[in-house]
């Protein structure tokens, strides 16, 4: 399995579940209701008009007008024109297909504010899972820790986004580690047409950037880094033995050292320095969401943000 996805007749990977309880049920409606209220009341029109503002399908060339974008601008035709300009017009799609891809590895379960950053991922997922069918868009989910874990093809309707994000609370992941290059490179092979992509990950893995640039230069991705705050600084707490989430090894250190928090502090910000640096070069959007805190803020300067790029 850790190879590559076999696909069942119903689309689905094969995926530790267990049923959900009335807990998970309620849990369940709540988001629903939580999210349709902010589809409706925050994010109306921004999520349509982020994605689907200046048009996805190439359909034809007309001549340059003043004021068109220079960006804008069919170099191959007009340089067959004898000095006329002509730009790329582009046909809004009627729909688009968003892809969740969710990383479940054993470092999205740590958390210090009360809330996990997987639980995070889930709360933005439905988000964007709400908003996709209330623009009648198709949704989709793959889940991937060293393995992919779970694959939902993209449908359509408000029954197919519950599904999703049940299957998301209520999936037990088999892996601990990070493969985000097998979940990219098996997207690749499951879906092959444009999509926007939320790759939903702390990023925490090596030997993905090939396989993030060649998903790029098909799909709209955006990633979506969830973190906690605690990840960035130790306490200054005397002797603690530390964890690694993924391999389970476990170090002794002294936090009462400032030497040891200023040598933690000075890691993980390298570590989010190259991560940021990668984005920035593969020119791939990236939303940066926090434990404990409200992320719609976070998402409607991102949309804005977009909307702006796209008026250009």
């Amino acid at each position: 399995m850790c190879g590559s996805l076999e696909v069942t007749a119903r689309g689905e990977a094969d995926a530790e579940r267990i049923l959900p309880s009335r807990e998970t049920l309620e849990r369940i409606k709540r988001l629903e209701i939580k999210t349709g209220r902010l589809v409706d009341e925050v994010l109306a029109g921004a999520y349509h008009s982020a994605f689907k503002g200046r048009g996805m399908e190439f359909e034809d060339v007309r001549e340059y007008q003043p004021g068109d974008s220079i960006r804008s601008i069919d170099w191959n035709v007009t340089a067959r024109s004898q000095g006329q300009a002509f730009v790329k017009t582009y046909r809004e799609e009627r729909e688009l297909t968003v892809l969740l891809l969710v990383d479940v590895s054993a470092s999205e379960r740590f958390g210090t504010t009360g809330q996990a950053k997987l639980d995070l991922a889930v709360e933005f997922s439905a988000l964007i899972a709400f908003s996709a069918i209330r623009n009648n868009d198709k949704i989709g989910l793959m889940t991937f820790s060293d393995r992919v874990e779970s694959y939902l093809p993209p449908r359509k309707g408000r029954r197919h986004a519950l599904r999703l994000v049940r299957d998301l609370l209520t999936l037990r992941p088999l892996g601990r580690g990070t493969r985000i290059d097998l979940a990219l490179s098996t997207l690749a092979k499951v879906h092959k047409r444009k999509a926007v992509v939320f790759l939903i990950s702390d990023l925490e893995a090596e030997g993905f950037e090939r396989d993030l640039a060649a998903t790029a230069s098909l799909h709209d991705v955006i990633c979506v880094w969830p973190r906690d705050p605690r990840e960035a600084t130790l306490p200054d707490v005397g002797l603690v033995t530390l964890e690694d989430a993924e391999t389970g090894e476990l170090r002794v250190v002294d936090t009462s050292r400032r030497s040891v928090r200023e040598a933690f502090r000075s890691r993980w910000g390298e570590g989010a320095g190259s991560r940021e640096r990668l984005l920035r070069r593969l020119e791939v959007d990236a939303i940066e969401v926090e434990t404990g805190k409200d992320f719609v803020g976070d998402l409607q300067r991102f949309f804005a943000r977009r909307r702006k790029r796209l008026a250009r």
